[in-house]
């Protein structure tokens, strides 16, 4: 028998945190050949100067409070209008900072739910036994767009749980061009079927490693040679769709609670949904977080890796190989007989582990595990990356079953060949319970990871596609639930 013990910590929905997002209705105008952008700051130049200084001091004052430096993101939403509308450039001070209010929206980024998230440690352990955490939240927005922002806590030797207060303000970061690998680039427009004598031409100049901007000159070089322009269009559009889909973010020195990854490229631009957050120790004893989400576009769900060592940068890069195609993909914390492994649902209903030799290329699963129980009639699957335990590798898992009922259970993999099953729950772990069945998705409890420390388990869970808690329980008592 487990006993789980529901922490009184209860994380809601919040739209009184708002990011800051750039706003420009459209680049063309329907009603002839100017953009939009121009006509605003046209608007903007046949003010009067009492007028212009009226309406920045309104505005100022009323959203006073509300970011950490609202001055600076106008600011950098002015030079992006410049970009469009180069007169933008021209305006006197007041006026040039009408147009960055002009051109910035509040996005009340968790307004709709704060669900299914994930944990991993920060640090060592503290001489009282306490361990610091982080832990990742999927935040629904206004459109059922989803973001990922950030919690921290501790969890003390008697497995007593604080989390921190949270910022009442949100920022979503710098985005910036990453540095490509020219053969995960190929591969994945292999998988895309845009690869062709263009693609490889324009790679085979770029060298084993590339940037954006090397990247642009490679294609201004194609579009000098006598290639025309209608075959040239679907390959360089491809090319720079995938460019724009590997990017960093890079945050200031704020509070972890602020910082916000929301969608930067065309792969998540309706969602990034479900991070599965790991503490990832590699062989050389280096560590660094590793968390596979699930990136939307409206049309088709595909796996994306943020990778960051201090919670400050991220790197964000797409997922290729034949297997790197289902949600719920979730890393081991370590390599296993010198190979990156990780889990997957690769059929969207059945368990399956997967080995690499680089942690972005999948191209092999094996099944692990069926939905066999009542409970997971429906699908089973992962609910975040497995905890190391000297009996093997603890893997919290989600089934669904009728009624479309989430419950969370849990299995042992072998420690090294986690392809082997050592044992299972035969009864769910957690199921939803009233009130917490109730909400924008009923009848759901859902995780993206769990914490080990000591015999302390943390399990992190959404409810109801609403709202989150914090349950803790003990892991010999799970282990001995098991057969």
């Amino acid at each position: 028998m487990v006993t789980v013990n529901r922490s009184p910590h209860v994380l809601l929905p919040d739209s009184s945190r708002v990011l800051a997002l750039p706003f420009f209705p459209g680049e063309a105008n329907f009603g002839g050949d100017r953009s939009r952008v121009d006509l605003i700051i046209e608007r903007i130049q046949a003010l009067s100067d009492e007028e212009v200084d009226r309406e920045v001091d309104r505005v100022a004052a009323s959203f006073a409070g509300r970011h950490r430096d609202i001055e600076a993101t106008w600011e950098r939403h002015a030079e992006r209008a410049a970009d469009v509308a180069p007169a933008v450039d021209d305006l006197s001070p007041n006026r040039r900072r009408l147009a960055g209010m002009a051109f910035t929206q509040e996005y009340a980024f968790e307004s709709t739910a704060v669900c299914n998230p994930s944990i991993a440690s920060v640090g060592e352990e503290a001489p009282d036994g306490t361990l610091e955490f982080v832990m990742t939240v999927r935040s629904i927005g206004e459109g059922h767009l989803s973001s990922i922002s950030f919690r921290t806590g501790r969890v003390s030797a008697d497995g007593k749980v604080e989390l921190d207060e949270v910022s009442p303000w949100a920022q979503h970061g710098t985005r910036r061009s990453g540095r490509f690998d020219s053969s995960i680039f190929r591969t994945r427009l292999q998988e895309m079927r845009v690869d062709n004598d263009l693609s490889n031409r324009v790679l085979d100049d770029l060298g084993p490693e590339f940037t954006l901007e090397d990247l642009e000159i490679a294609l201004a070089r194609l579009a000098e040679s006598d290639v025309p322009a209608a075959l040239r269009f679907e390959t360089e559009r491809a090319m720079h769709w995938l460019a724009a889909s590997n990017y960093e973010v890079q945050f200031g020195d704020i509070p972890i609670s602020e910082r916000v990854l929301s969608p930067a490229a065309p792969v998540e631009s309706r969602g990034m949904e479900d991070a599965r957050l790991v503490r990832f120790v590699d062989d050389d004893g280096s560590e660094r977080y590793y968390a596979t989400y699930t990136a939307y576009d409206g049309f088709e769900a595909l796996p994306q890796l943020i990778e960051t060592t201090d919670f400050q940068s991220f790197k964000v890069a797409t997922l290729t190989g034949a297997c790197a195609r289902s949600k719920g993909i979730a890393l081991f914390p370590r390599k296993i007989q010198g190979d990156y492994v990780a889990l997957a649902r690769t059929d969207n209903e059945s368990t399956f582990v997967m080995r690499s030799d680089h942690v972005r290329r999948w191209e092999v699963a094996e099944l692990v595990l069926r939905p066999s129980e009542p409970w997971e009639l429906i699908q089973a699957g992962n609910s975040g990356s497995p905890l190391e335990t000297p009996e093997g590798w603890l893997v919290i898992m989600h089934g669904v079953g009728p009624m479309r009922e989430y419950v969370l259970s849990a299995v042992l993999l072998d420690l090294e060949e986690p392809t082997k099953l050592v044992a299972r729950m035969r009864e769910p772990l957690l199921v939803p319970e009233d009130p917490e069945r109730n909400g924008y998705v009923p009848n759901v409890v859902y995780s993206c990871g769990a914490l080990l420390h000591g015999d302390v388990l943390v399990v992190p869970y959404g409810f109801a596609d609403y709202g989150v808690r914090i349950a803790t329980m003990s892991l010999s008592d799970v282990l001995d639930a098991m057969d």
